[in-house]
């Protein structure tokens, strides 16, 4: 029995959430959820968005399943996403993107996996004004070996066990010589071990065209903060949107999986919310715990689902049904 923090977050979380436990829980997942609070309904009934007792129960047990979150204005974080990662390490965002059955997007075929590095480059927040005025701000950016290293190893040990056969690595290091010269330099050296896995590297600017004109040359992908977070969600948009992927956020010690759209308040409750890009995230999980027969189980009824009976699909990607109806279609396959 695994013991897994369940956070089912704001909006459509509770909503999401509720289905891809029950789909697990069917599938014969041996997980004991503890639910915990976060988000802006924590903040309203706790007074914080992050509470402590949220935190000790990620600590202790660490590992969770995360359901979209809402930052409320005010609340001392940037982003309650970021604090969990940089609270618990979690340095590696991963954030896979497959072509899917009866999928409406301009691309098949595709099926790559981006590594990136979650706790440096802009998103530490290092940012100052340069005089009284206001008029000038500066940021900077933060690469350093340890982190580089571990990220890029992290991609190449991905790789390795999951048989897949090239990394590509983007950088800016034509201008920005220091910080992501630093981690193109790190990504050379650690290609050196891994002589059976072929590695290149592409400017990021490039890396985005050669994206858009043909994907299918991709397998994993690692990166810095800051580009990762936008070619993530520009590979997302390669097999459909952020809605049918999923995301994971690891450590040396501890794991969080999330689904990274929004939480939509405007559908909250209709019964319209798309709980896919939960569940794979959910599955990425399995795999994590060394559950990857379960894993490949669901993932197959899922495929099956949107291949043969995508009228009980959710409206957003083509089916005429709602939350409940895709969740059972997805159960009942299990249970047969």
């Amino acid at each position: 029995m695994h013991n897994v923090v369940l956070i089912p977050g704001d909006g459509i979380g509770k909503e999401i959430t509720k289905s891809v436990t029950k789909i697990l829980d069917t599938a014969g997942a041996k997980i004991n959820w503890i639910e915990c609070k976060a988000g802006e309904g924590a903040n309203d009934e706790l007074g914080t968005p992050l509470p402590e007792e949220t935190i000790a129960a990620v600590k202790e047990h660490r590992i969770a399943l995360k359901g979209p979150l809402t930052t409320p204005v005010g609340a001392g974080f940037r982003s309650i996403n970021v604090a969990l990662r940089q609270q618990f390490n979690l340095y590696s965002n991963i954030r896979p993107a497959r072509s899917l059955p009866n999928i409406d997007s301009a691309y098949q075929g595709v099926d790559l996996v981006l590594f990136r590095e979650n706790t440096q480059g802009l998103y530490i927040g290092k940012e100052h004004w340069v005089d009284k005025e206001e008029t000038h701000a500066e940021s900077i950016a933060v690469v350093t070996r340890d982190a580089s290293e571990k990220i890029i190893t992290a991609a190449f040990e991905y790789a390795k066990k999951r048989g897949r056969k090239k990394i590509t690595l983007v950088h800016k290091a034509n201008i920005l010589k220091l910080t992501t010269g630093l981690f193109l330099e790190i990504g050379k050296e650690i290609a050196q071990n891994y002589p059976e896995i072929e590695f290149e590297d592409l400017i990021v600017d490039n890396m985005a065209m050669q994206m858009v004109m043909r994907p299918q040359q991709f397998d994993v992908i690692v990166t810095t903060n800051l580009f990762g977070d936008i070619l993530s969600d520009l590979a997302s948009g390669l097999v459909g949107g952020l809605g049918v992927t999923g995301a994971a956020n690891i450590g040396d010690d501890a794991a969080m999986f999330e689904a990274v759209h929004g939480s939509a308040p405007d559908i909250s409750g209709k019964g319209l919310a798309n709980p896919t890009a939960l569940l794979f995230s959910a599955l990425m999980m399995l795999e994590y715990l060394g559950e990857d027969r379960l894993a490949e189980k669901i993932r197959s009824a899922i495929y099956t689902v949107l291949q043969e009976h995508k009228n009980e699909c959710t409206q957003d990607i083509g089916g005429e049904g709602n939350t409940e109806s895709y969740t059972e279609a997805i159960c009942k396959l299990l249970r047969d």
